[in-house]
């Protein structure tokens, strides 16, 4: 999978991951001010968001977006807006299913298993399956999750369809690992405002909360991007990234005890549960290469047409 960027002067790509920096960063805390103006604090795992929370949330996740948008019309000139953030549909249709149902699937096995490890571990009160009611509640979760689908492109297009290749340069060892680490880095830090806020990690200070969410994006974005390589498109990463912060966080509430408390930092997958479950999916995609744009490309170019003999 193609992710160069050498057509891009190297003077104009440098200035271009500041100002996208900036203005996603700037664009977050703007989005956010009036919540911590009114010295919002979330109080509770199962606590809803009002509707002033959700008009601030839905204008800070557009942002990314924004920024890589504007970076690549005013400050890169690098072309097309959709073929240089990978806004297309996966081709072929075959493999485009597949990714996407992968997009779904896998962060739902790994949600699974961070509560089995949790609940194992003595911190997750498990409350059962109810299973009369199990379609209806997941039917309701992933239709609120395709509502909310729109805004998780506001991210994507900002992490995996203009940061991660702009870092990730053509492949190399070296700058995959730092393109990993600082694309990971930097989605997690983004979130300050709302880590502030308690928005991950309620009742927890912030140097609880703000380690945490570093090991969580460092530890989830590799599955993002495996999405991403895999498909050359950032529509599964954004599928993968809307359960993760949506019905990801539903199961955790569904499947406890309606009366215990729920402590994120230990039943979740932005948790150590989900950590370890993350981790040892990443480094299974590490160890067969799954990690590397090389792989796919391998794959995806066709073999030389056979000459006829003469």
């Amino acid at each position: 999978m193609k992710l160069s960027t050498r057509q891009i002067p190297l003077a104009n790509r440098r200035r271009g991951l500041f100002v996208f920096l900036g203005v996603a960063y700037i664009g977050m805390w703007a989005a956010m001010s009036p919540l911590l103006a009114s010295g919002y604090q979330r109080g509770s795992a199962r606590e809803e968001t009002g509707a002033l929370e959700e008009v601030c949330i839905s204008a800070a996740m557009l942002a990314p977006a924004l920024a890589a948008i504007l970076v690549v019309r005013f400050v890169e000139r690098s072309g097309g807006v959709r073929d240089t953030l990978a806004l297309r549909w996966p081709k072929p249709w075959g493999r485009a299913v597949r990714t996407c149902l992968l997009a779904l699937l896998v962060p739902a096995g790994l949600t699974t298993a961070a509560l089995v490890i949790s609940t194992l571990a003595g911190h997750y009160p498990f409350g059962g399956v109810h299973w009369n009611g199990l379609g209806a509640w997941a039917a309701a979760a992933v239709l609120g999750m395709l509502v909310s689908l729109p805004l998780f492109f506001g991210e994507e297009l900002g992490w995996q369809g203009y940061l991660f290749p702009r870092l990730a340069k053509d492949g190399d060892r070296r700058s995959l690992i730092r393109a990993y680490a600082i694309t990971g880095s930097a989605f997690a830090l983004w979130h300050l405002p709302t880590l502030l806020m308690g928005g991950q990690y309620p009742g927890r200070p912030w140097y609880v909360s703000v380690p945490g969410m570093l090991v969580s994006c460092i530890l989830i974005l590799p599955v993002f991007t495996w999405l991403r390589l895999r498909s050359g498109s950032v529509v599964p990463a954004v599928l993968g990234h809307a359960f993760v912060s949506s019905v990801s966080v539903d199961m955790v509430v569904e499947f406890a005890d309606p009366e215990a408390a729920l402590d994120p930092l230990h039943m979740s997958m932005a948790g150590w549960p989900g950590w370890v479950a993350t981790g040892a999916f990443v480094a299974f995609l590490a160890l067969t290469g799954r990690l590397r744009p090389s792989f796919y490309t391998a794959r995806t170019i066709p073999d030389p047409a056979p000459t006829r003999a003469r």
